[in-house]
């Protein structure tokens, strides 16, 4: 396994397993690229502020890891976010990513479709998300305008939709694998998630022989087209499979869901399970921390933004003003006088 650097050397797979961290990666034997990413403590935090069922909980954690996994395209600076609006009884996610590695979650669900769905035969994601859609929001600092794709949600799951994304608006061959686990540790039962990323991305040379077009993402750059947007239109068909995104798809389908979010496994030896006969290297790993966005500056910024009569209106019988942010639950109070 080749670290980062153009001169790094071959080392064995490190076996140190580390929580809440993307593992960028390359096979550039076979033109593909790709991201693992690993979450415990983040993603147990962000199912926790609200009393989720189990169903729900699963749901929210491939969003989480699936924002983690498209977010950290992003290098330093810049937001991400997965939103889904279907009709099914998850009828709402949202997943915040905030470059370099800051994510936040919440799930809406209807308690009475949820219980139908349970009774139903099988409760897939699937099955909870219903008809819909799912956006894919990227808003890179510094720029003005944001960059939106939408894909619509059929009766499938966060995984086939993100493929769906990269095929119609990227055009880039993608495999998306997701998983979500309970475990049970020192400290307790917690969630964990998993998901792997894996992309073919043939050089230049190759696709003027006739190989599939697609456009190289380096491990940093954000999948934009060659003019800096995101688009979402019918894409062409498959065309018939490149040999090695062939084969790279046969190795991707050897992992377990259970090896995706085994905390005693590392992301390095899983990953030379996978790809150790074609060689894999991977680049600097990528830390992730559950940290919401909301501070009482920037509650209290929004407050102004009202008027004096409208924020009087908000005013509790307490004479404060109460808010409680709907991502982290923290709730906070202002006296009116402050804010004038």
């Amino acid at each position: 396994m080749a670290g980062k650097g153009a001169l790094a050397r071959s080392r064995p797979a490190s076996g140190v397993a580390r929580d809440d961290t993307v593992l960028p990666f390359a096979v550039e034997s076979l033109n593909l690229r790709g991201r693992l990413v690993r979450l415990g403590p983040a993603v147990h935090a962000i199912v926790s502020h609200y009393d989720y069922p189990p169903p729900v909980v699963r749901l929210l954690g491939e969003a989480a890891a699936l924002a983690a996994l498209l977010g950290s395209l992003l290098e330093s600076h810049g937001r991400f976010q997965l939103q889904t609006r279907t009709d099914g009884a998850v009828d709402m996610l949202v997943v915040d990513y905030d470059a370099p590695g800051r994510l936040r979650g919440l799930a809406r669900f209807d308690k009475a479709k949820l219980l139908a769905a349970q009774a139903g035969p099988a409760l897939t994601p699937a099955a909870l998300l219903g008809r819909g859609h799912l956006a894919l929001t990227m808003e890179r600092e510094g720029e003005a305008s944001r960059y939106q794709g939408v894909v619509p949600l059929e009766g499938e799951g966060l995984a086939d939709a993100a493929h769906r994304y990269f095929r119609q608006s990227e055009q880039i061959p993608t495999l998306v694998r997701l998983a979500v686990a309970e475990s049970l540790t020192r400290a307790g039962r917690s969630w964990r998630a998993g998901g792997l990323l894996l992309q073919f991305l043939p050089p230049a040379a190759e696709i003027a022989r006739g190989g599939r077009r697609t456009r190289d993402l380096h491990p940093g750059d954000a999948p934009l087209d060659a003019l800096g947007r995101v688009t979402i239109g019918d894409g062409p068909e498959d065309d018939e499979e490149n040999d090695a995104w062939i084969e790279g798809l046969s190795l991707a389908a050897t992992v377990d869901d259970d090896e995706l979010v085994d905390p005693a496994l590392s992301s390095e030896r899983l990953l030379y399970s996978l790809f150790h006969e074609h060689g894999v290297k991977v680049f600097t790993e990528r830390q992730v921390t559950e940290r919401c966005r909301c501070s009482r500056e920037r509650i209290a910024a929004m407050l102004r933004r009202f008027s004096p009569t409208e924020r009087q209106d908000m005013v509790g019988d307490d004479g404060k003003i109460g808010v409680t942010c709907e991502f982290c639950c923290v709730h906070r109070e202002f006296d009116p006088l402050e804010l004038e």
